[in-house]
């Protein structure tokens, strides 16, 4: 890859696992597979698979924060929520006309961004680290769910917007885009599934370059050993809130892209359930690599959704055990130990040791 512009080289590097000609003909035919999917599917299935990859969203923000940060954050549910009812309140306000369900869309990560570079501020620049981070954000996450949940009466609503407590927000316009022809609207089907598709590509490979540039090396250090890294003349925490804040951008587009699915958000996609769910994801796929996070999340999803519907009683206590023994026997993640011994095995082969 010496040929190609730099940003592009970064997308192998010491910080993401997959490289050479072999995973990114791995990854091309996956993503081909991904993109004929709709042709040999019905419509409610592929909007069932949207809602997976919704969730690999606020996987990879974790996996960002807490695997390459080293800092354990509850609050993802907190900003995917913040996002949801964002969008929520300015589509039921505004309505979609020429578009504006795209702006509603990035205006409502905005506003999870800022709101985790206030609490980030003062988290990190106020020494808050370790195990201390983590019940902060997990006590900012449920004071959000139980402030939400009480907001039944009617004296709660933003202008036309009803919060509606426990019960939630619904009945939000789809994703709208406008075109010459007539406006794009993407019901959660096959428009919306493409929709999401690309963008998922976009921010794994975005993220790929971010964690293999200098900025993703630093990050690395900090979680590593926070006191050399300042030796160095590193700012520790500017590089955890920016990284913080971009993980909460993350989180927010899951919450905007869950909205947009089911056309409701409620104040239980915040609650502790909720919060902990990501972690399991990210724990078994594997927390310091992309690629890894991105597979466990879609798997375990899977997996739980099966049990769900055909066992719901055992589907939470699956998740618990599946996170314990991820914690004994793999500590750093089931699929990446396997994505690492198949490595290990190519490269023998590769030089004629088997």
């Amino acid at each position: 890859m010496n040929g190609l512009p730099g940003f592009l080289r970064l997308l192998e590097g010491p910080q993401t696992v997959g490289r050479g000609p072999a995973f990114w003909i791995v990854f091309a035919i996956v993503f081909a597979m991904a993109c004929a999917y709709p042709l040999f599917s019905d419509g409610y299935t592929v909007g069932n698979t949207v809602y997976f990859f919704v969730w690999v969203f606020i996987a990879l923000s974790l996996c960002l924060i807490w695997g390459y940060g080293g800092s354990l954050s509850f609050g993802q549910t907190a900003f995917f929520g913040i996002a949801g009812y964002s969008y929520g309140i300015l589509t039921l306000n505004f309505g979609s006309a020429y578009g504006f369900t795209l702006v509603a869309l990035v205006l409502a990560i905005a506003i999870a961004a800022l709101f985790a570079l206030l609490l980030g501020y003062f988290m990190f620049f106020g020494r808050i680290a370790g195990v201390f981070l983590g019940i902060v954000t997990l006590a900012v996450t449920l004071m959000l769910e139980r402030f939400m949940a009480q907001t039944a009466g009617p004296e709660w609503r933003i202008g036309v917007a009803r919060l509606n407590g426990f019960n939630g927000m619904s009945a939000m316009p789809p994703l709208t885009i406008p075109w010459p022809g007539g406006d794009i609207v993407l019901f959660a089907d096959i428009g919306l599934y493409y929709a999401v598709l690309g963008l998922l590509l976009l921010v794994y490979l975005g993220l790929r370059i971010l964690m293999n540039s200098a900025f993703g090396n630093v990050i690395v250090a900090i979680r590593e050993n926070p006191e050399r890294a300042e030796m160095l003349g590193y700012d520790v925490r500017k590089y955890q809130l920016i990284t913080f804040v971009i993980g909460a951008a993350l989180a927010g587009i899951s919450g905007v892209l869950y909205t947009v699915w089911g056309q409701y958000i409620t104040p239980s996609s915040m609650g502790m359930t909720a919060a902990a769910l990501p972690l399991i994801w990210v724990a078994v796929g594997g927390r310091s690599d992309l690629t890894s996070t991105l597979i466990g999340t879609l798997v375990v999803l899977a997996a739980f959704q099966a049990l769900t519907i055909y066992g719901s009683q055992y589907a939470l206590v699956f998740m618990g055990v599946l996170l314990v023994l991820t914690v004994l026997i793999a500590p750093n993640g089931l699929v990446l130990g396997v994505m690492n011994l198949i490595s290990r095995l190519a490269t023998r082969r590769s030089k004629g040791d088997v």
